[in-house]
């Protein structure tokens, strides 16, 4: 016979394992898109303690959606390699273009991340990061429906070594550090720059170029790093986003080993 009582014990017991789990990380990732979901997969592959927080039901970030809710997305033949290690089918096209699905490839980097050890939080936002030491070193989080009702309800922090932002265009976590802390970053002029319009090319260039350490353990890649440091959108070709993450993984292995 079903118990009810043995479902609900099941499901809080081994959901606050993987919360107290995560009280203190080696890497948290704030933002389940392309990118972030790379890098993470990437470090926890390596055995580091990684968590990813999303304020959205569906991790995935864009990449669902393809462009325009067409959902087939365009990759260039540069980002395959990155591609190949979630075994994601593609298909070639003229000029090292080539295309996938967008449902396939989204769910391909979910499960990965999943499967290789990356503790997932959706429906988790984070509001604030933990400073210390004049250093960023943990994250402050709520549940995303505290945070949209308005509700007076204190959050909980959470400790790590670094911290990445990759919440897209936003850049929403860089955003509030800069304007809690008034700290300078490594952008042109030490501040948030914000995201120019549209420009595929130089936009792919720039998302990697941008993916960076931009404060004391503090990292941005995808969106959030051309957000931050003043690069152009690109739109829905994703070979940046991929090679954004990759960059983001080793930046923040070589700092995590570091210590």
């Amino acid at each position: 016979m079903l118990d009810d009582s043995k479902v609900s014990a099941l499901i809080i017991d081994a959901y606050f394992k993987k919360l107290k789990d995560s009280l203190h990380l080696d890497a948290a990732i704030v933002g389940a898109g392309p990118s972030g979901l790379v890098a993470a997969t990437l470090l926890a592959k390596d055995g580091f303690n990684v968590a990813v927080y999303e304020s959205k039901l569906a991790p995935g970030g864009g990449m669902w959606g393809g462009g325009m809710m067409f959902n087939e997305i365009v990759v260039q033949r540069e980002a395959i390699e990155v591609l190949k290690m979630f075994n994601v089918r593609l298909k070639e096209h003229e000029d090292s273009y080539f295309t996938c699905d967008s449902v396939e490839c989204t769910s391909a980097l979910i499960n990965s991340a999943v499967n290789s050890g990356v503790k997932l939080f959706n429906l988790v936002k984070v509001v604030d990061t933990v400073f210390k030491n004049d250093s960023v070193c943990g994250l402050v989080i709520n549940w995303t429906p505290v945070e949209h009702m308005g509700l007076h309800v204190d959050p909980i922090t959470v400790y790590s070594k670094v911290v990445m932002d990759a919440t897209g265009h936003p850049a929403e976590l860089a955003n509030t550090l800069v304007k809690k802390t008034g700290v300078k970053l490594e952008t042109p002029s030490g501040g948030f720059e914000g995201e120019k319009p549209m420009n595929a090319e130089e936009g792919e260039k720039q998302t990697v170029e941008n993916t960076k350490e931009i404060y004391k353990n503090f990292f941005v890649s995808g969106m959030a790093a051309n957000g931050v440091c003043g690069g152009f959108r690109m739109g829905p070709i994703f070979g940046g986003m991929l090679l954004s993450g990759r960059k983001a993984y080793n930046l923040m292995k070589e700092k995590i080993e570091r210590g």
